[in-house]
């Protein structure tokens, strides 16, 4: 790589980091891992920077290259109860301000995915958390446009159903 495209792929980490970590958390992974899938998706990128860089659909791509880290996590090492991740750490800590609600709808929505399946838990984490269009998420997941509709559907359908998501706001 030369100086300009080193300083373009620096760029692109700093834009990118955040967003990753939090779809590789929306996806399943806890705070931890999902910070290692964010770090091997972007060594991926740097590795294959010319395609990235030059991809039509860049996000697709890289988004992509994520859930396929994702997977590969999950399907090297034994399949075990995933531990909760608590939501208020990934707040800020500000004791003068009441965030109940806040970790609280985090807490539900967090649960809600959980009781997703795989397929249906990516396909919301890339169109609604990542805001891929869904041509980009068809294109990240290697499925049909009607693939995505369909999981989307039954995946929102499935939500609005969720207890977790029925008490948000229930005052009582």
């Amino acid at each position: 790589m030369d100086t300009q495209e080193e300083a373009a792929y620096a760029a692109f980490v700093d834009a990118s980091w955040r967003d990753l970590v939090r779809a590789a958390v929306f996806l399943g992974a806890d705070p931890h891992e999902a910070q290692d899938l964010a770090q091997t998706t972007l060594v991926r990128c740097y590795d294959k920077w010319a395609q990235v860089d030059g991809a039509e659909r860049r996000e697709a791509y890289v988004y992509r290259m994520l859930v396929n880290a994702f997977r590969d996590n999950r399907r090297s090492r034994w399949w075990k109860q995933r531990s909760e991740a608590d939501p208020a750490d990934h707040l800020d800590d500000h004791p003068a301000r009441d965030r109940t609600d806040q970790v609280a709808t985090a807490d539900a929505v967090h649960r809600a995915l959980a009781g997703l399946s795989k397929t249906q838990r990516e396909v919301v984490t890339l169109r609604y958390f990542v805001q891929l269009s869904e041509a980009q998420t068809a294109a990240a997941l290697g499925v049909p446009a009607g693939t995505v509709k369909s999981r989307l559907s039954r995946a929102l359908a499935a939500l609005a159903r969720d207890r977790h998501l029925l008490d948000i706001g229930d005052p009582s």
